[in-house]
Order: structure tokens, then sequence, then C-alpha cells
């Protein structure tokens, strides 16, 4: 949809000028009363944004208030217990629209284009973990995108309402122990018998996989080649054969669930499959664009915010009788770190509008995911020396940030891939 349509859309909804409520652009669905939000979010937009509209930040300054009265206070507590309550924080975002941004209006979306879902996960990065944007990232983008565009109106009405609603928690069943980045050597297998599935194998490193009600499975359905063998299926997590074997403790991401799951003789019904059989590889490809647009968008606020509060703490923190950020390498460094983030803006931005005018962006939706991971990495690592001991510690939000920002370079395609996806749009993969 092009970016002019969802503006039409969203301002039916949102009157910059004459509300002192910024409705969730859901019709009756509101938030708080964000009036001083309204004129922040006007002073921000002062000129021509490459890609955002005043509705834009308006959804933006919305969602921030939800984030900070009902997220950004609990997530100490989320982080030290290993998990975030997802049913509850899901139903205060979907009731106030924030799941189903660019999904069909008649399954409770509200039907916008996909500039609109970046400048959500770009908000979603003032959340103080990186656990809690991931965990909705995988529910609104993730495993669900795939069923908004290709599932029966049936299965959209069990599973893509209810999920944009916040009922229901979905979690995405691609990546097994042997299969992570490279998708099409999964194990898990769908027979056909009579109009049931019985399904085989397990999936690692699943994102909400503790507190899912369906995932979003992806199986071989057939023995034919790797890339036409393959469907989507909604899997209820409630069948018997659904096992959830454990929640893995990770070195980050900590107030997010990550389970293993096995599935043993599991039945499904034929008709769970989304779109058509043996098409999910390529389904699961397609929506790859997206997926890497949001992630890189995800970290770019929360590198802004460390970067800031890393500039504030060396103010304070002397050495040597001077602030260390008077130190030339200190402030020169800082100057680098945030012009590589204002390079990164431009090429997520660049590729949002070009994508969302039907162009296909997989070289630079892959290029922004790939400097997205090594920015993170590099961020979190020259921010933390500038702490000193302290940022050694758990106490600060420049640790947690070099914990959780490791994980982009390796989830949703390994840098790795991201080289590989590039090389070949560069015509310098070699030829097997």
């Amino acid at each position: 949809m092009a970016l002019h349509r969802g503006a039409s859309s969203a301002k039916l909804l949102c009157n910059l000028r004459n509300f002192t409520k910024i409705p969730s652009f859901l019709g009756s669905r509101l938030v708080s009363d964000t009036s001083k939000a309204v004129e922040a979010s006007a002073s921000e937009v002062t000129g021509d944004h490459v890609l955002y509209t005043p509705e834009h930040f308006a959804m933006k300054e919305s969602l921030r208030k939800i984030i900070d009265l009902e997220i950004n206070p609990h997530v100490d507590q989320w982080e030290a217990e290993g998990m975030f309550p997802a049913h509850k924080v899901f139903k205060i975002l979907g009731n106030a629209g924030f799941l189903g941004v660019s999904k069909p209006v008649e399954y409770g979306g509200l039907g916008l284009d996909f500039s609109y879902s970046v400048a959500v996960a770009e908000e979603l990065g003032h959340i103080r973990c990186g656990g809690v944007p991931m965990a909705i990232g995988v529910q609104s983008d993730m495993a669900t995108p795939a069923l908004a565009r290709f599932g029966s109106a049936e299965l959209k009405q069990e599973f893509l309402l209810p999920s944009i609603l916040g009922d229901k928690v979905a979690c995405l069943g691609v990546s097994e122990v042997g299969a992570g980045s490279d998708v099409s050597s999964i194990k898990t297998k769908a027979v056909r018998k009579g109009d049931e599935y019985v399904i085989n194998g397990g999936k690692m490193w699943t994102t909400n996989g503790a507190q899912a009600d369906w995932m979003c499975l992806l199986a071989n359905t057939s023995d034919g080649p790797p890339h036409r063998n393959k469907s989507l299926i909604c899997l209820p997590m409630n069948l018997p054969g659904v096992h959830v074997a454990r929640k893995i403790d990770k070195m980050g991401m900590r107030s997010s669930d990550t389970a293993e799951v096995f599935l043993d003789d599991v039945r499904v019904p034929c008709k769970n499959v989304i779109g058509e059989e043996g098409m999910g590889f390529t389904y699961q490809m397609l929506q790859f664009q997206e997926e890497r647009l949001w992630g890189a968008a995800n970290v770019l606020t929360s590198m802004d915010n460390i970067i800031q509060e890393t500039i504030d703490y060396t103010k304070q923190r002397k050495i040597f009788k001077r602030p260390v950020l008077h130190h030339q390498s200190v402030h020169f460094r800082l100057a680098e770190l945030q012009t590589e983030v204002e390079l990164l803006r431009s090429l997520l931005h660049r590729a949002t509008a070009l994508y969302i005018k039907g162009n296909d962006v997989t070289k630079l939706a892959s290029m922004a995911k790939l400097k997205a991971g090594r920015l993170t990495r590099e961020v979190s690592d020259s921010c933390l020396q500038y702490w000193g001991g302290m940022g050694f510690t758990s106490d600060v939000m420049v640790s947690r940030y070099y914990r959780d920002s490791r994980l982009l370079s390796i989830g949703g395609g390994a840098d790795e891939v991201m080289l590989s996806i590039i090389c070949k749009y560069m015509d310098t993969l070699p030829k097997i």
C-alpha cells in the first residue's frame, strides 16, 4: 500500500490539532491524555521528514505513553524473573491498536502501510530492555504476516484476529537445532493422514514459546525439493503431543521467554495450512524483507538512548580531575557512533520508502540488518568502556544493552547469511 494511502487512513482517525486524546488508530480504542505529546510530536516534525508524516509521529507518541506507563516501570522485575507477562502486555498493546498496524482492518488491524510498522518498531526501542520489543515484534511482524496475506478467512478469524487484539500470544516455529539461518534444512515433518497432518519434530529458540497460544509452524509436508516441500501451519499449542521442553537460559534478552518445543504425533486439521501446501518456504522468504527492516528499526532508538546516557554519565564521571567526556578520544568517538546511527537510519528509511512503493528491497534490507547487528555491538562495547567498572555491573542500562544486542547478528539470519545475500545481488557469489 502506498504511503499516501496509509497517511489518508490515519488522518481519518487522528487530527493533530483538534484533539486532546490521541486515538489508538482504531476508533473507540483510546489511550490516556497525550496533549503534551501532541505538542512534542508537532515540534519534532518541523519541516518535511523523508518518510514520516505527522500521523506517524502521533502514533509514536501514543505508543511512548504506553511504554512509559505500562512497560518500563516493570522491566527490571521481568528481567530478574526471566519472563514478562505476554498476555497482559499484548492485551494493552492490542487494545491500543499496536499489534496490527499494517494488518487488514476486517481482522482488527489498521490497514496502514509498512512505514507505520517501522515507526512502531523504532518507538519500541524506548523499552529498557531488548527482550520485550523482540517478543512484540515476533507477535506483530514475524508470526502473523504470512497468515494475514495468504491465510483463509477461517484461519484469520481463529488466529489472526485474536493475535491482533492481544487475546492470543503467537510464536514462530522455524528454527531447529540443526537448522537456524539455513531454513531449507529443517527436519520437522507433517504427514497427511485423511483430513489431518500428523506432525513430528521439534523447534528451538522459539520466542514466546513458553507462553504462546499458537505457533506459526514451518514443516516438511512432502519429500519434494527443499524449497517446494514445506508448508506453514497454524498449530494450537494446547494440542496433545505439544511439549514445551524447557525455557532456555540465555545470556541476554532475559525478559523474553525462549523455548525448546517438541512435537510428538501432533494432529492438526489440514485446513490449518496457510495458503497453498508446499509454499511455506516461499511465504517465509517473502516476509524476511519486513522482518529485517523491523529488526534494524528496533535498535535505532536504543542506540540513541545508550549514546545519550553515556554522554550524561561521562559529563559527571571524572578521571584525573576532568570529566571523562572532555577527553577528545571520548567525545570524538561518541560523535562517530552517532554518525553511524544516522547513516543506518537513512538506509532504513530509504529502503522502507522503496518497499511501500512495491520495490524488492531484499538487498537493502539485508544491508540494514547486517549493519544494525554490527553497529549495536560497536555502540554497546564502546559506550560500556566509558562507564568504567560501573558498566560491568547489572545496575545500568548499557550493560543490559551489551548483552541483549549480541543477538541481532545471529537471529533472523546471521551476518554471514546477510553477506551472502548481498553478494548474490552484487553478482559476486561463486556459482556452485
